[in-house]
């Protein structure tokens, strides 16, 4: 037999084991898709062992090329791949290990409880799994915010002859993920910023869950990507891997937009019946229809799990070797431009290990009282800036709103993130509100501190993203400005009512309403050094008076997501009146008008009910005594949720409707928002 011969075969038994690893794992938990990773085996197979720059032996490496299994149904893929590749464990210290992180046992345990191969890829559970996905067309959004950091972080960080950062970041994606509005704006907003360093790897199978694609999808997609600007080419068959190899070579060529591969890829092993069955539908093949296909690739028909002689050391000798020289080489150069350029590689150091540099919240504003006061994201703006300019790897824009939001960053040489322009710090997203929420995770996931910002009521755009950055653990910052009835004249269509409730109701979401200028310093202080989940800053448009912390408790009192602002003598309150935001000021008022007329109230700050929760008992006892259940919150959103902390006897000032279109202080009173409806509602609840 001739090299060429042995390796085509070698090559073809590493595609099948992919194949029968996937193929064993779903038929044993009975559950998941078999048929993605059978016709994808190839492709992948071609990127991990020819071109993906990858250290199995360190899967931290912060120059390895990053891969996105974008169509996360297709789980097994990855897990076969990282199993065969030797990828190692990062334990939860951040140090690898000797372990894989998906061992054959691991395999075996698809699907099954605690297993580190559940049903689709989640990536603070599995080290190689680079991000969270499942939700189609997620993968996609995060692979492009990827692909902005690699850009961003070569413009910032690289010298000449010294190219620390140039990785490249792969996403694999089927007609799921290109259907979903969130790839479409990702892939929009890709082609507009010309990122040669993204590469999108569509498998047009031309089936869906439901059958065949036709049914609901025959556009042109090459065309569509055409028109996005990406540079666009085709591979007619999935299993030519002459073919795979010239489009790889293709995208590494182009260096002026990003590349979206198109791959045909058809399954034509088992029986002709069950073709579109088993890569439509999330279901294992049975037995017979495992038997049949396993024959048809020339495998033991009853082997299971099987991996031949030479599988492992072929993706040694492959992704292995040519990963651990590049790393090698890396490791070489770094040392050196460490010596030459010790500042930078400092910072280098601190973001890939999440800390912030010294000195990150030096000359941070403080507000002097003020009865007029300022709107919340005006003194949010102020304070972003300071930030940003004391760490230098705060990036972050806003969907089309920045100056609504307060956002842009202008301090001199914050700069702009264009097109061949990549320096900048302020990132134009445009009206993309869900890939914005995607890009921001996949920033994150790079290791720059990023955010996102827009109108509250558009967190509902952006929701699937958040909730995946709330699963995946990771620090984003999403910035919502406009929080309330109080913008007035654009209505209920831009009013938001329930988005506090239903961001409350997240797990892992560290939700943030300041009630006036001192509190969103505050609020970002805490946002900053929370590392283990993201944060969501909700500030008004309109003023809040600036509050006299020499009379009242200091702001200091955010970290601990709800305190004590004005007491009682004696710290004896008979009512306690709670608000977060905007409406906190009216509590303060009305607190002033009941301590007139004798009565001992308490005005408590709540602008967290996160951080609250995390309070030991006897503190949040010290702030909510339960023997005082004379209670009233205020809150222009959905009072769905106060029940918690204004009980059965409470009353809760919100809204039960959807806003109007008005003049605020017309509003205000057609809702019911006054220092004056709170001290009857005080009255009432105290029986008096």
């Amino acid at each position: 037999m001739s090299q060429a011969q042995s390796q085509v075969d070698v090559d073809l038994i590493s595609i099948n084991t992919i194949r029968t690893l996937a193929i064993d794992a779903v038929q044993q938990a009975n559950s998941g898709h078999p048929g993605a990773p059978m016709g994808l085996a190839p492709v992948v197979y071609s990127l991990w062992q020819n071109y993906l720059r990858y250290d199995p032996a360190d899967p931290t490496w912060p120059n390895r090329d990053r891969f996105v299994l974008s169509a996360g149904h297709a789980s097994m893929l990855l897990y076969a791949t990282l199993h065969l590749a030797g990828v190692r464990l990062v334990n939860s210290k951040g140090e690898v290990s000797k372990e894989l992180a998906v061992s054959m046992e691991e395999i075996k345990r698809f699907r099954q409880i605690d297993s580190r191969t559940p049903g689709h890829p989640e990536s603070h559970l599995t080290t190689g799994v680079e991000t969270t996905t499942g939700p189609l067309g997620q993968g996609a959004g995060n692979s492009v915010g990827m692909a902005v950091a690699g850009k961003w972080l070569e413009e910032n960080y690289n010298r000449p002859g010294f190219d620390i950062f140039d990785f490249n970041v792969y996403a694999v994606c089927g007609d799921g993920d290109l259907m979903e509005g969130v790839a479409c704006e990702a892939a929009s907003l890709a082609g507009h910023l010309k990122l040669s360093n993204l590469c999108w790897i569509y498998d047009n199978n031309r089936v869906t869950l439901d059958g065949p694609a036709e049914w609901s999808f025959s556009e042109d997609v090459a065309t569509r990507f055409a028109g996005y600007g990406w540079n666009v080419t085709r591979v007619a068959d999935a299993n030519n891997l002459e073919m795979l190899a010239r489009a790889y070579e293709n995208f590494l060529k182009t260096n002026d937009r990003p590349t979206l591969i198109i791959v045909n890829s058809h399954i034509g092993y088992g029986s002709p019946h069950k073709q579109d069955s088993y890569e439509a539908h999330g279901e294992p093949l049975g037995e017979a229809e495992v038997k049949l296909v396993k024959k048809n690739y020339g495998w033991p028909e009853d082997a299971k799990f099987l991996v031949p002689d030479g599988v492992y050391d072929q993706f040694r000798n492959g992704v292995g070797k040519r990963g651990a020289q590049a790393h090698a080489a890396w490791q070489i150069k770094f040392a050196e431009y460490t010596k030459q350029f010790p500042q930078l590689a400092g910072q280098i150091s601190r973001i890939l290990s999440g800390q912030l540099p010294d000195g990150w919240d030096k000359d941070l504003p403080s507000f002097p009282a003020d009865a007029k006061g300022m709107a919340t994201r005006e003194s949010s703006g102020k304070t972003l800036n300071t930030l940003a300019k004391n760490i230098p790897w705060l990036v972050g824009g806003s969907a089309d709103l920045a100056k609504s939001n307060k956002t842009n960053l202008t301090f001199d040489g914050a700069g702009e993130f264009y097109p061949n322009e990549y320096r900048g710090r302020n990132v134009h997203f445009g009206v993309r509100e869900h890939a914005m929420g995607a890009m921001v995770n996949g920033m994150v996931l790079s290791k720059l501190r990023a955010y996102s910002a827009t109108f509250f009521n558009f967190s509902d755009y952006m929701r699937p993203s958040m909730r995946l950055g709330a699963l995946m653990e990771i620090p984003a910052i999403y910035i919502f400005t406009h929080d309330s009835i109080g913008l007035g004249e654009d209505g209920p269509t831009h009013q938001p009512v329930e988005q506090l409730a239903s961001l409350r109701a997240m797990p892992n979401m560290l939700v943030l309403r300041p009630g006036d200028a001192n509190e969103v310093v505050e609020a970002y202080k805490v946002i900053l050094q929370h590392k283990h989940g993201p944060s969501v800053l909700v500030l008004t448009r309109q003023a809040v008076p600036t509050l006299d912390r020499t009379k009242y408790a200091a702001a200091s009192g955010v970290t601990r997501g709800a305190y004590v602002l004005g007491d009682a003598a004696g710290g004896k309150p008979e009512v306690i009146l709670m608000a977060s935001g905007s409406e906190l000021p009216l509590c303060v008022d009305a607190y002033e008008k009941l301590k007139a007329a004798g009565v001992r109230a308490r005005v408590v700050s709540m602008p967290s009910w996160e951080l609250f929760e995390q309070q030991d008992v006897s503190y949040r006892t010290s702030v909510l005594p339960p023997d005082v259940t004379a209670r009233v919150s205020v809150e222009m959103a959905s009072t769905f949720g106060w029940e918690r902390y204004t009980g059965a006897r409470g009353k809760m000032i919100g809204m039960r409707s959807f806003g109007a279109s008005a003049p605020l202080k017309d509003l205000l009173k057609k809702f019911g928002f006054s220092a004056d409806i709170v001290v009857a509602a005080a009255r009432e609840v105290m029986g008096k």
